[in-house]
């Protein structure tokens, strides 16, 4: 995965100071690698080096676990399907806005 720091700033609801903040973590545990972007070098590139590959694929079903516990398990079977009725609306606008229009 590759993605200018800026782009993923924006994905990511942060700025890019903060996110470069957390890249520096990131790449100081061999997780990703940055370089400038070949075609317009004021850009920076990101990518997920095979180390942070693998601390994703070890984190997720913690993480997921988490997200169950915090956030769906206080939640009655009516508050659920409703929360999934609005995530899906929400979804679909963030998805229109990500390509464009």
């Amino acid at each position: 995965m590759r993605e200018a720091i800026g782009g993923l700033a924006r994905v990511c609801d942060s700025t890019q100071p903060r996110l470069s903040k957390v890249m520096d973590r990131f790449e100081a545990r061999d997780w990703v690698a940055r370089r400038p972007d070949p075609s317009d070098g004021r850009y920076t590139l990101a990518a997920l080096t095979d180390a942070g590959r693998q601390k994703l694929v070890e984190s997720a079903p913690e993480h997921v676990a988490q997200v169950k516990r915090l956030v769906f398990d206080p939640l009655s079977a009516a508050q659920r399907r409703h929360l999934e009725a609005a995530l899906t609306r929400i979804a679909a606008t963030v998805r229109r806005e990500l390509e464009g229009g």
